[in-house]
């Protein structure tokens, strides 16, 4: 049965791989991207291998809350059978954006946030929704000055896993209050993509001895469109298994403070 389905950052490489296997199983997928030229592209290539594919594009700048609301209201009315967070950056500096928030958990945690939030009225029961976090949520920390960090505090990696760990928390959070609806979160591993290009100067030992050992885009979406056709409620997909959220996340000393204070600061 044919389903509507969103996919964030779908220009990239796993978004791009998720578009497809997601339009060749039949499926109407709307792609929610920063770049239209550069998606338009992805969507066009796709459209020459599957020729009767249903694929939209809507523009959609996850580190701009006023892009999340103009996404949202674009698709007033529509049935949303699944959304698929993939969309996520390791920016190399500290940067603000318009909406004064740092732009790695801008992208990475509030967007999401905001856009599963203003979605969730357009979605049916039984829907899926599934967000992508990261093995470096095992490093990430969540506390209250998580919303109130400068440019002192900014680490590449670090700011990365601690949005990706506040991804996770909201998953839980959102699956124990919506339970018509199926969350599960889907780790990729480590991806033969641009995101590991750090900006460092190692870069270039990395893709010589570092790059052939990483999976492919195709591999490594693929716990998440097994995710999105399942029945599992907070389950993390990893390769070709997975298994129920581990009880340090479960129980999280944070998780019911991240909840309500980003309900605050984003007015919802």
């Amino acid at each position: 049965m044919s389903r509507n389905i969103i996919v964030t950052g779908a220009s990239g490489s796993m978004g791009a791989e998720a578009v497809r296997a997601l339009a060749l199983a039949g499926n109407h997928v709307l792609m929610a991207c920063r770049n239209i030229d550069k998606a338009d592209a992805v969507r066009k290539s796709i459209l020459s291998e599957i020729p009767e594919a249903s694929i939209d594009l809507e523009k959609l700048d996850l580190s701009s809350i006023d892009s999340v609301k103009s996404f949202c209201s674009s698709i007033e009315g529509m049935k949303v059978d699944a959304l698929f967070n993939n969309a996520g950056i390791i920016n190399r500096e500290y940067r603000l954006t318009s909406d004064g928030f740092e732009n790695t958990l801008a992208t990475n945690y509030l967007g999401p946030y905001c856009l599963t939030r203003m979605l969730l009225p357009m979605m049916p029961d039984g829907a899926r929704i599934v967000n992508m976090v990261s093995l470096t949520c095992r490093f990430g920390k969540v506390d209250r000055d998580f919303f109130n960090k400068g440019k002192e505090s900014f680490r590449q990696l670090g700011t990365y896993s601690d949005t990706k760990l506040a991804l996770l928390l909201f998953s839980i959070a959102l699956s124990r209050k919506e339970r018509r609806i199926h969350v599960n979160v889907s780790d990729p591993g480590i991806v033969n993509s641009n995101m590991l290009s750090m900006g460092r100067w190692f870069d270039r030992l990395a893709d010589i001895f570092f790059r052939p050992f990483c999976s492919s885009p195709e591999k490594g979406v693929s716990p998440a469109l097994k995710a999105l056709s399942s029945d599992c409620d907070l389950n993390y997909f990893v390769g070709k298994t997975h298994f129920p959220v581990k009880e340090r996340y479960l129980s999280h000393p944070m998780a019911d403070w991240l909840w309500n204070e980003t309900e605050k600061l984003l007015h919802l």
